[in-house]
C-alpha cells in the first residue's frame, strides 16, 4: 500500500484527489491550515475506506508549514509515494488593486512552496527508485493574465522542466491544468460566479480521476477536459497582443487577479 500526500486536502480539487485515493486504498497524508476540517475527513475517509490517514496542519504561506511538509515528505520510515500540491488562492481585483502583502502570499504558496515541496519528495522518490508529484497549476497558465496566471505558468515550466531532468529516475511529475471547478475557490476570493456559462465547469472528481490517468500514461502536462483542450489550442493560434486583450477582459469578468 502506498502513501499520498494532498497538500489544499480540505476542499476542491484537493478533496477530490483524497477521495479517489483513498477509494483506491491509498494511505493519506492530509495537509491544511484547519485543523478542525483535517480531522472530520480524516476520519471520513478512514471510516468509509479503511485506510490510514494522517494530518498536519500547515499554512504554506509561512516558511514554518512549507519546512514541516518538507520534513515529512524526507521521512524515510513512512514514505510518500505521491505528492499532490493542490494548495492554492485567487486574489480579487485588478493589477495595483491587490495589496503588495497579498501578491507575494500568492507567490509564496503557488511557486516557493511547490519548489520546496517538489523538491523534498522528488529527492526522496529518486532514492527509491519510484513516485510521483502532480502539480495543480491551471488552464490560466497559458494567458496572460496577471499575477495569478503568471504564477500558474511558473507552476508548468518548473514541472516540465524537472520531468525532464528526472526522466529515467522512475519519478514522475505532471503539471494539471483544470480551467473552472465547481469548488470553493471563488467564494473564498470574493468572486461571482453567475456570469461563468455553465458549460465552463468541471466536475473535481472527474478533474482528480482524469488527472491521475494521465499521470499513468507519463504525461507531463494535463488539460483533463477536451472542452478546455480545445480552446487552448485555439489560443495558440490568436496573436499574443489580441490574446492578452482578451484574457483582460474575461478575467475581470470570470477569473482570479
Amino acid at each position: 500500500m502506498t502513501t499520498a500526500l494532498i497538500t489544499g486536502s480540505t476542499a476542491g480539487i484537493g478533496a477530490a484527489f483524497a477521495r479517489r485515493l483513498a477509494a483506491d486504498g491509498h494511505d493519506l497524508v492530509l495537509v491544511a491550515r484547519n485543523t478542525e476540517r483535517l480531522r472530520e475527513q480524516a476520519t471520513e475517509l478512514h471510516d468509509r475506506h479503511g485506510v490510514e490517514v494522517e494530518v498536519l496542519a500547515a499554512d504554506l504561506a509561512d516558511d514554518t508549514g512549507i519546512e514541516a511538509v518538507a520534513a515529512r515528505l524526507g521521512e524515510t520510515r513512512r514514505p510518500v509515494d505521491l505528492l499532490i500540491n493542490n494548495a492554492g488562492f485567487g486574489n480579487k481585483g485588478r493589477y495595483l488593486e491587490v495589496s503588495m502583502a497579498d501578491e507575494l502570499r500568492m507567490l509564496k504558496v503557488h511557486c516557493e512552496a511547490v519548489l520546496r515541496l517538489t523538491s523534498a519528495a522528488a529527492e526522496a522518490m529518486r532514492g527509491r527508485g519510484r513516485g510521483g508529484v502532480v502539480n495543480v497549476a491551471s488552464v490560466a497558465a497559458f494567458v496572460p493574465r496577471g499575477t495569478y496566471g503568471a504564477s500558474k505558468a511558473w507552476v508548468v515550466q518548473f514541472t516540465q522542466g524537472a520531468a525532464r531532468d528526472l526522466a529515467g529516475s522512475g519519478v514522475r511529475l505532471m503539471a494539471l491544468c483544470p480551467g473552472f471547478v465547481r469548488t470553493e475557490f471563488h467564494e473564498r476570493a470574493g468572486m461571482g460566479t453567475d456570469s461563468i456559462p455553465g458549460w465552463m465547469w468541471l466536475d473535481a472528481d472527474k478533474v482528480a480521476a482524469a488527472a491521475l490517468t494521465d499521470l499513468s500514461r507519463g504525461k507531463t502536462v494535463s488539460i483533463p477536459d477536451p472542452r478546455y483542450k480545445a480552446l487552448m489550442g485555439a489560443a495558440k493560434l490568436v496573436p499574443r497582443g489580441l490574446l492578452g486583450g482578451i484574457s483582460s477582459r474575461t478575467g475581470r469578468k470570470y477569473g482570479p487577479q
